[in-house]
């Protein structure tokens, strides 16, 4: 069976619209990604760094319940994970508030167990990283991850990355766009949202976009356009898949993450790039009519999807 690790950050999440009674949770783009990979059956193990206090406690068990393997998590005495509070605007739309300076994801690769994880990751089939995996990180780290990556690629693995860009992450637009541009030489599979490489690397439509990351040495692309669907490109091939539009979305958390996750279980099971992309576009169509970054289990797809 394929296997997957995911490598980011998990904060604990505070949604509603009402501050007196918010929702406690937790979420991370690649963690979100994580769990859903795990619950279309692929196995999938996140990679990060939580503290030992009861909340970074209670994240294990919770990840453990959705079946996504924690070996690799570091926990690191007397720290505590990062949080983030959402809102909603009336369309969903989402606005993030973050409290995560001293989280110890950042820290993931400076921690002693951090020689045994990036060796590790050559035992994968998949790496899947975001570019708020990235903004997390220090140059030094950085180049500790890429060199770990090539060896994932090395022994026969792939790497996957999706761009999500989010301004706050990082000092300024061009060290986003420089730091990004350097991990794409490491990258087999690319899954950005348009929205994020217009604003990073100014592409002008998704075409543009395709063209800049095949040129980067990315073999495997698949460019989401929100409502319109998405952009695969592959092996000389494009085609638009559309998507069904869904009245009225309550939530657009993970939109973009289930999405990957659908898109990439069926890539593991060998559905063609097409295929993978409908399979992505009927579950991320499902999260977002859920408040939240994990939905229900009991509202997800079904088997035929």
């Amino acid at each position: 069976m394929p296997r997957v690790a995911c490598i980011g950050e998990c904060m604990m999440e505070l949604s509603g619209a009402d501050q007196r009674a918010m929702t406690l949770s937790y979420g991370g783009d690649t963690l979100n990604t994580a769990v859903y990979l795990a619950r279309l059956g692929v196995e999938t193990d996140y990679v990060t760094a939580l503290g030992d206090d009861p909340y970074s406690d209670w994240m294990i068990e919770q990840w453990r319940s959705e079946g996504v393997g924690t070996d690799l998590v570091v926990r690191a005495a007397g720290r505590v994970p990062g949080l983030y509070a959402i809102r909603n605007d009336a369309g969903g739309e989402r606005q993030f508030f973050y409290w995560r300076d001293q989280a110890p994801a950042r820290d993931l690769f400076a921690f002693p167990e951090s020689g045994e994880i990036a060796a590790r990751l050559a035992g994968y089939d998949l790496v899947y990283l975001s570019g708020i995996s990235l903004s997390l990180y220090s140059a030094a780290h950085c180049e500790t991850l890429c060199a770990a990556l090539d060896k994932v690629r090395a022994a026969g693995g792939k790497v996957v990355f999706d761009t999500n860009y989010r301004p706050r992450g990082w000092p300024d637009v061009a060290t986003a766009r420089r730091v990004m541009a350097e991990l794409l030489a490491h990258v087999d599979i690319a899954a950005p949202t348009l929205g994020d490489d217009v604003e990073v690397f100014g592409d002008a439509d998704a075409d543009a976009c395709a063209d800049r990351l095949h040129a980067a040495g990315v073999t495997e692309v698949v460019v989401k356009l929100d409502a319109e669907g998405c952009l695969v490109s592959s092996g000389g091939v494009r085609d638009h898949v559309a998507t069904v539009p869904r009245a009225d979305p309550v939530d657009t958390s993970a939109a973009g993450d289930s999405f990957n996750a659908g898109y990439l279980a069926a890539r593991l099971a060998g559905a063609p790039p097409v295929v993978a992309a409908q399979q992505g576009h009927r579950l991320a169509g499902e999260v977002i009519m859920h408040r939240g970054a994990i939905i229900p289990r009991d509202a997800m797809p079904g088997e035929e999807h």
